[in-house]
């Protein structure tokens, strides 16, 4: 899959942990492939609690670039208390404001206390992982500091609020991804994501800014080589 990616134009990645084993794997991946770099997180529906302190130990590995992916889900039937997710989230944004580690964040129907808990950290910085809303929340995530990482759901056709939000956003602080192995784009749909098909989004992004896809290249790995400065 590196492979892959690097032969389809896309030459930074990183693999994202979602609890202290997968972000262990990353690490592990990101010291075999050059491409790539890692991030240690634990998600919100993970039943577990987290081993912060095992966490924090990783997080300190030089290839660790994020704390994420971290975040809040209320909208999942079943997930950990909305309590409970609040206060793993602070305990993680702190360990990235120890660290001085940006954050990768989650949002399903949190915004609102999102945007709170990271006001509340002073200095934290970060992105809006597969940013979903419309451009008033996009304004309100922008003006404390933050980025908006787009996905293949820019390509659906239903999604022209959301195509709005991707003309609109401020060169640099706009960021793509594939949350692979899901959000894929309209075309690959029904089959599993994979980091080259980034180029989806990003070809349909260059589309909406008006630009080259070799500008927005450019574009995108200044912003990356910014929030996750151990990339550069």
């Amino acid at each position: 899959m590196v492979e892959k990616a690097v032969a389809a134009g896309v030459t930074r990645l990183i693999a994202v942990g979602v609890d202290l084993e997968r972000s262990g794997n990353a690490v592990s991946l990101s010291h075999a492939y050059e491409e790539v770099w890692a991030g240690v997180g634990h998600h919100p529906l993970e039943p577990s609690e987290p081993d912060l302190a095992a966490m924090r130990r990783l997080a300190r590995d030089e290839m660790v670039v994020v704390i994420g992916e971290i975040g809040l889900d209320f909208e999942h039937v079943g997930g950990p208390h909305k309590d409970l997710q609040a206060q793993r989230l602070n305990e993680l944004f702190a360990i990235a404001t120890d660290l001085d580690l940006p954050v990768s964040v989650h949002n399903r129907g949190a915004a609102h206390e999102l945007l709170s808990a990271i006001s509340a950290h002073h200095g934290i910085r970060g992105v809006m992982h597969y940013f979903a809303l419309d451009w008033e929340w996009a304004q309100r995530f922008l003006e404390v500091g933050f980025y908006l990482s787009f996905a293949g759901l820019i390509t659906r056709p239903s999604r022209d609020a959301l195509r709005d939000v991707v003309k609109r956003c401020p060169a640099d602080r706009l960021l793509l991804e594939t949350d692979s192995p899901y959000g894929n784009s309209q075309q690959r749909m029904g089959m599993p994501n994979r980091p080259a098909y980034l180029i989806d989004t990003a070809e349909l992004v260059a589309e909406l800014r008006g630009i080259s896809l070799e500008q927005l290249a450019d574009q995108e790995r200044a912003n990356a080589i910014n929030l996750f400065q151990k990339m550069k």
